[in-house]
């Protein structure tokens, strides 16, 4: 049966295509999975800006916050770090969470708030890892239990972990990796776990990465001894070095970089951990950009847009928030042989697959909801959930995903470690100021009216001559001139005055200043006389 079994696994990755495309430029380095030429994963990264999630502090408390049950620690960055008081003693056992790569720590009696001020006072140093960077207004989230992933091992200093990845399901492989794990010339009061990486490899293969771990590891105690607080001692990998650690397996096909120096870095890299792995490096020098080449840059374009179609004819909207992710599911112009309950089933099955995809593709998380396409039939309701389930399993970041409740709507959450990739290379629009819409004509033409008005009667009761001149947009003027120009010519009677209006070209569409046109004086401003870019 388990002959079978590895039979059929090799059947199913035999009729894969997995590439992996590297694009290194001056500015950005960017990183495609591809599978039979679609677009899996994909993952962005600057040189200019320091990589936080992994890397470890030597921090010093700045404050402890009871009602929070939370220290800020200062890492020697901008905004302290957030460390939860759970987080702040190093586990003594741990395991991996589900996708087997990265440390669960299992949970453990709290300390009292008292215990917390007197092992932990302020002004006290402390070695803490990110586990999660900065987002938005907030600061890095860290915790005291490090680990050091290798390629095939993960080391767990300050616990006494011996154990093997969950998704090495395999009982013969399991055990034969414990007796490997057993042999190992581990120092005291260090953990490790096999990655899932490790299924099929050779002892000298766990010796090689346990030897390069326990290089790493004496730097950073080195590091910690000598260099002064707050500082980093540990800095983690760039984009391109986690993915010769972290992706390179066995389904990969070939790794295509467009980059000499980048290339004879990696095949150095690779050389350290397999000759047949370094024969999948591959070097571009192609004309075209690498990713326009490999058809990648279109399925970005296409991916990352507010609308994805689906190709039954259906549609997602997805909406990104700084905690919440809407994701609206659209039959769209499906057209379908069956009936209307499994048209909607198919719709929803579809749509399940490529929220998972575009979760992966753009780095988002948090709260995550689905207005999936009601289904009355329980059966379908579970079987869109299962699919949305089996989906995520090949999601590195952690995901929890609830049934479908009674209105329609699918729950899940994902951990969020980084800024998304939409927020990373993208900022607030200027003319709209995020909202995505602008005031319309109409509703600027009612509030300068409004304002209007209230100027001239103040002016009338202080028996006064007022001549206001209103400066606005070009397609406020438009509406100006046209369907409110009755409306402005019965304003000029009432009052017995002159309205004078002028259009500035580059002026924002929800802006308008009120002057006096003797004096010159702003009488009103609305929007700060914002301009368009």
């Amino acid at each position: 049966m388990g002959l079978l079994k590895n039979l059929f696994g090799w059947l199913r990755r035999s009729e894969l295509k997995r590439e992996i495309i590297v694009n290194v430029e001056k500015l950005e380095t960017r990183v495609a999975v591809m599978e039979n030429g679609r677009l899996e994963e994909y993952m962005v990264e600057h040189p200019e800006d320091e990589r936080l999630v992994g890397s470890i502090f030597k921090g010093r408390i700045q404050n402890l916050e009871n009602d929070l049950q939370a220290a800020f620690v200062d890492i020697g960055l901008k905004k302290n770090a957030f460390l939860h008081y759970w987080d702040m003693i190093p586990d003594a056992e741990a395991g991996l969470d589900e996708e087997g790569d990265r440390p669960q720590r299992k949970p453990r009696q709290r300390l009292s708030n008292e215990e917390i001020a007197k092992r932990f006072p302020i002004g006290s140093e402390i070695i803490v890892q990110v586990s999660k960077g900065p987002i938005s207004t907030k600061g890095p989230r860290v915790t005291a239990s490090l680990s050091l992933p290798g390629r095939y091992l993960v080391m767990m200093p300050g616990t006494s972990t011996r154990g093997v990845s969950r998704k090495i399901g395999d009982a013969k492989e399991r055990e034969r990796l414990r007796k490997i794990l057993g042999r190992l010339p581990l120092p005291e009061n260090v953990g490790v776990i096999v990655r899932t990486a490790g299924a099929d490899a050779s002892p000298r293969a766990f010796a090689r990465d346990l030897r390069n771990l326990l290089d790493s590891w004496n730097e950073l105690k080195h590091n910690i001894d000598t260099r002064r607080t707050p500082c980093c001692v540990y800095h983690e990998y760039g984009l391109v070095e986690r993915v010769v650690r972290d992706w390179l397996t066995e389904d990969v096909d070939s790794i295509v970089i467009d980059d000499e120096a980048t290339f004879g870095e990696m095949r150095e890299s690779v050389s350290r951990i397999s000759r047949r792995a370094r024969s999948k490096l591959r070097r571009y020098d192609g004309l075209a950009n690498i990713f326009e080449h490999y058809g990648v840059e279109r399925q970005i374009t296409e991916a990352f847009r507010r609308k994805v179609n689906l190709k039954s004819g259906g549609y997602l909207v997805i909406d990104e928030t700084e905690a919440l992710i809407s994701v609206d599911v659209n039959t769209g112009h499906y057209r379908g042989s069956g009936s209307q309950e499994e048209a909607i089933l198919a719709v929803n099955l579809e749509a399940v697959e490529e929220v998972a995809r575009q979760l992966r593709l753009r780095n988002i998380g948090g709260l995550v909801v689905l207005d999936l396409i009601d289904m009355k039939s329980r059966k379908h309701q579970n079987a869109v959930h299962k699919a949305l389930k089996n989906a995520l399993r090949r999601d590195r970041s952690r995901t929890n995903v609830l049934p479908i409740s009674d209105l329609g709507l699918l729950e899940m959450s994902r951990q969020r470690r980084e800024e998304s990739i939409l927020s990373m290379l993208s900022s607030t629009c200027p003319v709209c100021g995020g909202r995505g819409v602008v005031n319309s004509p109409l509703a600027v033409s009612i509030a300068i009216q409004r304002q209007l008005t209230t100027l001239l009667r103040r002016a009338a009761e202080a028996h006064k001559t007022l001549v206001p001149k209103i400066v606005v947009a070009p397609a406020v003027m438009q509406r100006l001139r046209t369907e409110d120009a009755a409306v402005l010519a019965a304003l000029q009677q009432r009052f017995g005055t002159r309205l004078t209006f002028v259009s500035e070209l580059h002026r924002h569409p929800e802006s308008f200043n009120i002057l006096d046109s003797e004096s010159g004086q702003v009488l009103y401003s609305e929007g700060n006389a914002r301009q368009t870019p």
